[in-house]
């Protein structure tokens, strides 16, 4: 075969790839579950924290790109105190961020790989992503992030920035447990 034929041949196969379908990420039958922990001990408080929109392309057989907006003032756990402070400046200071975005540039087997904005910081990151197709047409993705909060400016408490916190030090880890659906648009 001449290389031109070949090229041409290749030109065609690309043609013909399907193009991406835009998916809907549905806030009310999602559910995005935080965990933190303390460097001493087995203390690990989580809660929850309300996707506000999102959407994804996907072509048939792997996610192409997307983005997801998260509502950094809904941050919710059980104690109403560790709450309040975690929405506060030593944290997340959600009056002047009150949203959290990731984007997602590219899939790598089962590794989304994209950019996270928190608190006005954006940096890269990545996390094993499972994608599967519901009988209903709607996709349901899963996964869990492991981010290091002081990465994006959350320092209170990290033994990084500070010394002889003892038991009041906060790992710089936090994990990102996500349970998403998503609909076509």
């Amino acid at each position: 075969m001449k290389p031109y034929c070949f090229l041409l041949l290749l030109l065609r196969l690309w043609a013909f790839q399907p193009a991406p379908a835009t998916y809907q990420l549905n806030p009310a039958t999602s559910r995005i579950t935080w965990t933190g922990y303390a460097e001493v001990g087995g203390y690990a408080p989580s809660g929850t924290v309300q996707m506000r929109q999102g959407e994804i392309a996907y072509d048939g057989r792997r996610l192409r790109h997307g983005r997801v907006e998260l509502d950094m003032r809904t941050i919710t756990q059980e104690q109403a105190q560790l709450a309040e402070h975690l929405r506060g400046p030593d944290f997340f200071d959600v009056a002047r961020y009150p949203a959290a975005v990731f984007v997602l540039q590219e899939m790598k087997g089962n590794k989304a790989l994209g950019q996270l904005t928190l608190k006005g910081v954006t940096k890269p990151v990545q996390f094993p992503l499972t994608l599967s197709a519901l009988p209903n047409g709607q996709l349901h993705l899963r996964g869990v992030a492991t981010l290091d909060r002081t990465q994006f400016g959350v320092n209170y408490n990290s033994s990084s920035f500070f010394q002889n916190l003892g038991s009041y030090a906060i790992r710089n880890e936090f994990r990102l447990e996500f349970d998403v659906v998503a609909s076509k648009h």
